[in-house]
């Protein structure tokens, strides 16, 4: 089982929140080359973030933003619509993900297989939840059905998949530089 400390989790916290200010949308700091870190940063939260009101901080993060984007940064309210509350399972989706890896973490390559599978696994529901909620729900299409929904389905996912796998990936690399160097600091004070 994963368990940091409570400092590590601040830091990693601030980290997170930064990267979903800096990635979301269009607003004051989007950086647009950068894909969306929200789906990721969700599942990392889930991963190293033990308190369970991190989930709803991130939840009021992302809200802000979106309201903040649309209200005075004159970005598109194209997908603020009834639908935008499927955000919530698709975010708890990644965030569980996190949690339930959280539980089987192991630092060794037997790891990479229930990463994969999660996040493949998380990925695809949030992705149902998501993009499925705002076509049947969101009133922006006349007539839904599950054909077309199929087509946008593989025309999109794609593109999400790529940005959650982009930042795991980044988080990945980081966390086994930093426990690669804790273990050997740790090794060489036990000299």
């Amino acid at each position: 089982m994963l368990s940091l400390s409570k400092t590590h989790q601040i830091i990693i916290g601030t980290v997170l929140a930064c990267l979903i200010i800096a990635t979301r949308g269009h607003h004051f700091a989007s950086i647009n080359v950068l894909p969306s870190a929200s789906l990721a940063v969700f599942f990392l939260a889930g991963l190293y973030l033990r308190p369970v009101w991190i989930f709803a901080a991130l939840l009021a993060l992302c809200a802000g933003l979106d309201f903040y984007s649309v209200t005075f940064a004159g970005t598109s309210g194209f997908c603020i619509t009834p639908a935008y509350g499927f955000l919530l399972p698709a975010y708890g989706t990644m965030w569980l993900a996190g949690r339930w890896f959280a539980k089987h973490y192991t630092f060794s390559s037997k790891a990479l297989l229930p990463l994969v599978g999660s996040v493949t696994i998380a990925a695809t529901v949030s992705e149902l939840f998501s993009s499925g909620g705002f076509y049947f729900f969101g009133g922006r299409y006349a007539d839904p059905t599950l054909a077309v929904f199929g087509e946008r389905l593989v025309k999109y996912f794609p593109h999400q998949l790529q940005g959650i796998v982009f930042w795991l990936s980044i988080a990945l690399i980081t966390h086994v530089i930093l426990t690669l160097a804790s273990n050997t600091k740790q090794l060489k004070s036990y000299e």
